[in-house]
């Protein structure tokens, strides 16, 4: 996905309970024609741990002839993270990549010292009225990792290891949680889970990680006093025993890591520890610098001026 401006400011911190350091209410954008809700980063909030980007795209009715077309942009500095619940995009980069992203696969793409990629509706998925549900996270690369070679990773959802946790279904799509290691290659020590709620149900989060939050996708969870509804993130307190809990039931992303050394910038899609090297990025990308998507070379986003 591509930053279009900053975010707008979110809730404020959260006072009703000291588990929880910060509550953010996802705000919409727009890219490719196609509606989002964007949670990080905002004003309340700039990251956990190493996540830098949380975009939940959908939950959408797609009309016959329409699709998701995010035009080919840059990335450096980062990678994304990107797990549909329904729907299909056709991923594309400058490596010669073509993948089909469907529900329950993650998708990693490193972009290290750089890469392009568009992300659209295949044109089978336009023929027909078609539904488009999921997430896109970026996590930011440790400095010493920051001009790593770019790559791209897709992993069936089979390959992803589930935990069954007191009765509820988890899925560990990256990182170490649960006595689980996802199959996904990371750069610094996160993680990043799905977590089905079973009535009643209650979990308790990683304890092993300085900074963890959880986005409500469906259901409600209640953590102390404080419940959250679909679209809402709860953003922990560091050093917290923190449990969850879920009347009806409920589905959640749980994430988090431990945070990045030093300064991190982030401009547009860019992201360093440097700001010459985002000036620069940004100049390579005006000047056509940077490697073309074969497949898909006739369009691409423009710089923010």
């Amino acid at each position: 996905m591509s930053i279009q401006a900053t975010a707008d400011p979110a809730c404020n911190g959260c006072e009703s309970t000291p588990d929880i350091a910060t509550l953010i209410d996802g705000k919409p954008r727009d890219i490719g024609g196609f509606g989002v809700r964007r949670l990080l980063p905002s004003a309340a909030r700039r990251r956990v741990g190493p996540f830098v980007f949380f975009d939940h795209m959908g939950p959408a009715n797609l009309a016959a002839g329409q699709g998701l077309d995010v035009r080919p942009h840059p990335h450096i500095g980062l990678a994304t993270v990107t797990y549909l619940f329904d729907g299909e995009i056709l991923h594309r980069d400058s490596l010669g990549s073509r993948q089909a992203i469907r529900p329950g696969a993650v998708n990693w793409m490193t972009a290290g010292s750089g890469i392009v990629h568009s992300e659209r509706s295949a044109d089978q998925e336009r023929w027909n009225p078609s539904q488009l549900d999921g997430l896109q996270l970026w996590v930011a690369l440790p400095s010493a990792h920051e001009e790593t070679d770019p790559s791209f990773h897709h992993h069936p959802a089979d390959s992803l290891p589930l935990v069954d946790r007191d009765g509820n279904q988890l899925r560990v799509l990256a990182g170490e949680a649960y006595g689980a290691s996802s199959p996904v290659h990371v750069l610094s020590p996160l993680f990043y889970v799905e977590a089905f709620l079973s009535a009643g149900g209650t979990l308790n989060l990683p304890d092993d990680y300085a900074e963890r939050a959880l986005y409500v996708v469906e259901g409600a969870v209640s953590c102390g006093p404080e419940r959250a509804s679909p679209g809402r993130m709860l953003i922990f307190e560091t050093g917290r025993a923190i449990r969850i809990s879920a009347e009806h039931g409920a589905r959640v992303m749980l994430f988090g890591g431990e945070p990045l050394d030093g300064e991190l910038h982030i401009w547009w899609n860019f992201v360093s520890s440097s700001t010459d090297r985002i000036e620069k990025a940004r100049h390579d990308w005006q000047a056509g610098l940077f490697p073309t998507v074969p497949g898909d070379e006739r369009e691409f986003i423009p710089a923010p001026h």
